[in-house]
């Protein structure tokens, strides 16, 4: 049987694994991993080094082999882990031998340069696939997408901060970048983080003694692009921190670009002049595509992929999902792996079998939300909402306060920081060792594993 070259069911694997957690952990475990080997039933990976193959041999491999066999149809015998560097480019993962020199030659000449330069995009944190060229403008987010042009034309002046509001998956990230790489080719110094990295940043400037090199690397920039602000939120020492920045640099006509799942005006324990500020320039929000919209998505990424697919089978997928970009991506890959990996067409009967269960997972997701996660989990214990969220330590509640942290990271892909927030305002670092807490309970077959998986019934069942 001929296998599809691996980096493409890798992709695959991804786009599902991004879905299930942050931003930040996504980029910091998965940026550069890769499928080194598959042979035998047995899948082998490679990692950057020996802390990431501990961290994924620990969390992350029953995860994969889930993916995988979702992705591909087939069984693993077994993971593997081994220490070796992303090869730049994969034609063949079974075996990375090395490109004969000629044709090295000519790939440097036939290959498109990225956006200005990649050191420069990899130096500023932006990802070379978020460009405006692959952004599909619909009615759902031509605002914003006008905003963002009319920033870029006169930075510093028109728009700023321009702010950027909408649920996941709808095209925040990609816009946020794609004004980053549009600066860049005017020669402009630019900067992409997620809120959690300034945040992270910060607390090591200050732990380490070196607050003057974390204001040297925010504040001399001419374009600041802050994703996700809304997990600043209770954080008081970064937000201060935050202020500063953001008035240093307003001051100085440099711009800003800052992106939320929410309105500035429905952000909870963000200091009130941060807010005004993020309403100083321009609020623009993404809605929710429609399905024109997800058609020409679909067909745009399988143009970019060079994998077409009757549009029998694109109506399908985007008849099904009609409120994330990125479950569109998500489905559209599982597609692509499966077919490949048993050199079968894509029609719509295989389709519908490929993404059986992939639509029931987006169902029960979106039918969850933090307060019917909360709701459910009192009710089980018996216990008021407010005991859940509330500042008691009382022993009674420690467990459903962890099962509920446990079912928000799990159930909605909540982040940390947001876990916390729904907790009365909790410390991420809690929600963290409650998760990995509740993920060890589990791992040793304790009757938390039969409550949650109650818990997560009724959830479901009562939707």
């Amino acid at each position: 049987m001929d296998h599809p070259p691996l980096e493409q069911i890798w992709q695959a694997i991804l786009s599902e694994a991004e879905l299930n957690m942050s931003k930040a952990n996504f980029t910091t475990w998965f940026k550069n991993s890769f499928i080194f080997d598959y042979q035998n039933d047995i899948l082998t990976i490679g990692v950057p080094n020996a802390f990431t193959q501990a961290w994924f041999e620990n969390k992350f491999s029953k995860d994969i082999t889930q993916i995988f066999c979702k992705v591909t149809g087939n069984k693993l015998k077994e993971i593997k882990y081994v220490i070796k560097t992303k090869p730049k480019e994969t034609q063949n993962a079974y075996n990375f031998l090395a490109p004969d020199p000629n044709e090295q030659k000519k790939d440097k000449i036939n290959k498109i340069k990225p956006t200005k330069d990649e050191s420069l995009c990899l130096a500023a944190g932006l990802n070379a696939k978020y460009t405006f060229e692959t952004f599909i403008v619909g009615k759902h987010n031509e605002l914003a997408h006008a905003a963002c042009w009319a920033a870029i034309r006169q930075p510093g002046e028109t728009y700023n901060p321009l702010f950027i509001y909408g649920g996941v998956g709808l095209g925040k990230t990609h816009l946020l970048q794609a004004i980053g790489h549009e600066m860049l080719r005017s020669n402009k110094k630019v900067l992409y983080v997620t809120s959690e990295k300034f945040t992270n940043d910060y607390v090591d400037a200050v732990y380490h003694g070196q607050g003057n090199t974390f204001k040297s690397v925010y504040r001399n920039v001419d374009l600041l692009l802050v994703d996700d602000i809304q997990f600043m939120a209770g954080k008081d020492g970064t937000q201060q921190e935050f202020f500063y920045t953001f008035d240093q640099l307003h001051r100085a006509n440099k711009q800003i670009v800052i992106t939320s799942d929410r309105s500035p005006r429905n952000m909870k324990a963000v200091e009130a002049r941060l807010i005004t500020r993020f309403e100083w320039g321009m609020v623009a929000d993404i809605g929710q595509p429609d399905l024109e919209t997800r058609i020409a998505i679909l067909n745009s990424k399988c143009q970019q992929k060079n994998f077409p697919l009757d549009p029998s089978v694109i109506q399908y997928i985007a008849t099904n999902i009609n409120n994330n970009i990125r479950e569109l991506e998500g489905a559209l890959n599982r597609i692509i792996g499966f077919c490949q990996f048993h050199n079968c067409q894509p029609d719509l009967s295989i389709t519908k079998q490929i993404l059986k269960d992939f639509f029931i997972a987006i169902q029960a997701n979106n039918l969850s939300t933090p307060q019917k996660i909360l709701e459910a989990v009192a009710n089980f214990y018996n216990l008021n909402l407010s005991e859940i969220t509330g500042s008691s330590r009382k022993k009674e509640l420690v467990i459903p306060r962890q099962i509920a942290m446990y079912l928000l990271r799990t159930k909605i892909n909540a982040s940390f920081p947001a876990i916390g927030q729904e907790l009365g305002g909790r410390d991420h670092t809690t929600a963290m060792h409650a998760c990995t807490k509740i993920e060890q309970e589990i791992r040793n077959g304790s009757k938390i594993r039969q409550d949650i998986e109650q818990i997560a019934q009724s959830i479901t069942s009562v939707y």
